[in-house]
């Protein structure tokens, strides 16, 4: 496991496809759709964060009730645009 910038370790797609019980091609097609956006090593490899591990088993949660990829990327960018400003909010006050 290697260590990011901010000293949270990294995954490899292997290792996040067993913690989040996603398939390999699953979570390269949800990065191919935006959903999830791993950092990569020099070499190219795919690098989780948890940041990345949490957000996958909210997509996985969102697949096992029906939604659709673009449907996820909406309601995940709804997410994170709703917690920013809810963060704003609790800076201002």
């Amino acid at each position: 496991m290697a260590s990011s910038a901010s000293g949270g370790r990294l995954f490899s797609i292997s290792a996040v496809a067993e913690l989040t019980g996603v398939g390999v091609q699953s979570l390269r097609q949800y990065e191919a759709h935006g959903l999830v956006t791993p950092s990569r090593s020099e070499g190219g490899t795919r690098l989780f964060s948890r940041r990345d591990i949490a957000r996958l088993r909210r997509v996985r949660e969102l697949v096992d009730v029906g939604a659709n990829l673009a449907s996820i990327g909406i309601i995940l960018d709804l997410q994170d645009e709703n917690t920013s400003l809810r963060n704003e909010l609790r800076r201002t006050q």
